[in-house]
């Protein structure tokens, strides 16, 4: 039987069958989520809050909380949506402000134009470039030389732990 999901803040309504999880009601969207692991909870990249209806959902399992453990936006009510089984009514999901990156190409592209969402760091969450503020060369560098934004190889890393 199917259940409707709400997303905010872009007030759209999705169905969604019993036991589907929440990363396919973002992808019949057309919403952006970047779902580098395959949907095994590992990269981070379709983080998502909830803001009513958390016990409609599957309980978090143990790889999920180890990996919402790192992001830096982490709040009580995240969640992966590729783990988030919906259960029953009443779910709201609030997508994270903001673009997550996903390479350095993607900030490349943007040199010069001020940020129009906060980029962050696709794992961690963190704020790469806030709103606002002009993306720069020098800003590029400073990513390159940051070993955890190479996303490839932090799969790599976590799946072998």
């Amino acid at each position: 039987m199917a259940k409707t999901v709400r997303l905010e803040p872009i007030a759209q309504e999705s169905s969604i069958q019993t036991n589907g999880n929440l990363l396919s009601v973002l992808l019949n969207k057309d919403l952006d989520v970047l779902k580098e692991c395959g949907g095994r909870g590992m990269c981070a990249t379709c983080h998502i809050y909830v803001q009513d209806g958390a016990e409609s959902l599957t309980p978090i399992n143990r790889r999920e909380q180890r990996t919402l453990e790192v992001i830096t936006s982490c709040k009580p009510n995240s969640r992966l949506a590729c783990q988030a089984r919906v259960m029953g009514e009443g779910v709201v999901v609030e997508l994270p402000p903001g673009m997550y990156v996903n390479s350095l190409q993607d900030i490349e592209a943007l040199i010069g134009r001020r940020a129009e969402a906060n980029l962050l760091h696709p794992i961690t969450g963190a704020m790469l470039v806030e709103e606002g503020k002009l993306i720069t060369r020098s800003m590029l560098k400073q990513l390159e030389n940051t070993d955890t934004f190479r996303v490839s190889e932090y799969y790599t890393q976590s799946s072998e732990a």
